[in-house]
């Protein structure tokens, strides 16, 4: 696999109460094939890739492809220290992911947002990942990453929004970059009358559901829209986070929401976002104040993390998102479940998780990443 590299950023502070207890029940998983199972088991956070617990045999895993520069280089330092691995991702998106999570038909799924613990179509996410895996399911984050408000504007180098502007652009209510609300929050700014162009996910995306609390949490009389995988505001869809980039780069006036390692690769410019506090520009520092307010909102290995899109805490950055890794905490093929505790343990790795940085990812910090490898450890 080709792994485009992107400049390096900060990392993102992750903290919290993010208790753990290691326990597994039993039953059936997704199904998997391959043979020989992981050797013996190396340290906590372990740094380099000559580390990795190898194994003969295939994983199959999809999902977010906001991780996809991510665990494109976890596969391939893993790979190269065990010749005889294979892993296939396919960054298909969050809710394909799951879906293919629950039908049995990939050993783990990436996702942008946590397994859904209330009914949506008569569904509950969590209840039948947890039927399909005969035990409990867990989300584990491994890959952090910001979202990026980007656009393609002629002459515009630079640009503030703010929720409120940001959700009337997304819902069709502010349609020219001239418009008052943008000017208001540019003063000085020379805005052109080009209409604005929005590109959104068409398929189901964790991104849209991390962007759309945004909106939600932090401009709810602006959008009436409920939060969720899949668009409900206007524009036109592209698929995939590499689709709405591209698009957005060849359109004049053109508008997106997307990770920050595919806006970075494409060159676009980013909006600085106003959260009351004056403007803040995305970097790492900035999102790490966001993050670093995340709390569990899952139990015992379950680390699924509750962020507060809304904060108006100064130098805060708001629209971020965590990939999590959702696995059974136990794997009807117990070979199988060697194999992706072997794999995570390694993406969970300090070597790993610093050589993110160049794909324009944070690595998980310490605290977590101690933390996260207790839970995969936890796999069986």
């Amino acid at each position: 696999m080709s792994v485009s590299r992107v400049r390096a950023i900060g990392a993102i502070a992750l903290t919290g109460a993010l208790a753990l207890s290691a326990c597994a029940s039993e039953a059936s998983g997704p199904a998997g094939s391959g043979s020989a199972g992981a050797g013996g088991a190396t340290p906590a956070g372990g740094s380099t890739a000559a580390a990795a617990e190898c194994f003969d045999g295939d994983l199959k895993a999809e999902g977010s492809s906001a991780q996809k520069n991510a665990i494109e280089e976890a596969i391939k330092s893993f790979q190269e220290a065990c010749s005889g691995a294979t892993i296939d991702y396919a960054p298909s998106g969050s809710g394909a992911g799951i879906k293919q999570f629950i039908a049995k038909q990939v050993d783990f799924a990436g996702s942008d947002s946590s397994l859904k613990t209330t009914a949506k179509d008569g569904k509950v996410e969590s209840e039948d990942a947890k039927k399909a895996c005969g035990s409990d399911a867990w989300n584990i984050p491994m890959v952090t990453g910001p979202i990026a408000i980007s656009y393609n504007v002629k002459g515009v180098d630079k640009l503030v929004l703010n929720a409120d502007v940001a959700a009337k652009i997304f819902d069709g209510k502010i349609t020219t970059w001239n418009d008052p609300a943008i000017a208001a929050l540019n003063s000085g700014a020379t805005l052109p009358a080009t209409p604005i162009k929005v590109y959104f996910r068409s398929d189901e995306s964790g991104t849209t559901e991390n962007f759309t609390k945004y909106l939600k949490a932090a401009a709810p009389q602006a959008w009436s829209h409920e939060t969720g995988k899949k668009w409900t505001g206007k524009g036109e869809g592209k698929e995939k986070s590499a689709g709405v980039a591209t698009a957005t780069k060849g359109q004049d006036g053109g508008i997106t929401y997307v990770e920050w390692s595919y806006a970075q690769q494409n060159q676009l410019h980013i909006a600085s976002i106003d959260t009351g506090s004056g403007p803040v520009e995305l970097t790492g520092e900035s999102v790490g104040k966001t993050v670093a307010t995340a709390k569990q909102k899952g139990t015992g290995n379950d680390l699924a993390l509750d962020i507060d899109y809304a904060t108006k805490a100064a130098g805060a950055y708001p629209i971020v998102l965590v990939t999590y890794e959702i696995v059974c905490s136990k794997y009807a093929d117990a070979e199988q479940g060697k194999k992706v505790k072997a794999f995570l343990k390694h993406f969970a790795s300090d070597s790993v998780q610093k050589s993110l940085e160049a794909q324009g990812y944070a690595p998980l910090p310490t605290e977590v990443a101690a933390k996260v490898t207790t839970a995969v450890g936890a796999i069986s």
